[in-house]
């Protein structure tokens, strides 16, 4: 993996399992956004993995679809106890609000876990665990071509 994403990519990436956004396939994946208006698909083969996610398209680092499924594979870690703070996050609006600063949006979305009894130093452990994991991934990232589907916006 050539380029790392920014460490909140994380936060989304357990946002999209807890909620249950992801879907399970032998060699590709669909992830549904956070506001629920698109698609993504992430297409893996043993250590090579392709999403038409934002991140991974035009940034060139692992999205947080391809994140999401790395941790649902085993290959990086799943803090189980944590999920339920993720839920129902809207990382498209947090994301727009601060102008893509992620970790601007994250320090919102955090607060606001902190407010439901959340143990932000567990969190910030589990993450920082993640992060290092991925680094030493030895995965190939690239772009997947097809383009999102765009769905209608209607949260479960």
């Amino acid at each position: 993996m050539r380029k790392m994403p920014p460490a909140e990519k994380i936060h989304e990436a357990l946002s999209a399992i807890a909620d249950g956004r992801i879907s399970m396939e032998e060699n590709a994946a669909s992830i549904v956004s956070s506001n629920y208006t698109k698609k993504y698909t992430v297409k893996f083969d043993g250590n090579e993995y392709a999403s038409n996610d934002s991140g991974t398209y035009w940034q060139k680092y692992p999205g947080y679809p391809v994140i999401a499924v790395l941790i649902l594979q085993g290959k990086l870690p799943g803090p189980e106890p944590l999920f339920p703070y993720f839920k129902g996050i809207d990382w498209n609006g947090l994301n727009k609000k601060h102008k893509n600063n992620y970790a601007e949006a994250a320090a919102e979305a955090l607060a606001k876990m902190e407010e439901k009894g959340a143990d932000l130093d567990a969190i910030n452990k589990a993450v920082s665990e993640i992060y290092d994991k991925l680094a030493s991934l030895k995965i190939t990232v690239k772009r997947n071509s097809e383009k999102p589907q765009a769905l209608k916006g209607n949260s479960p």
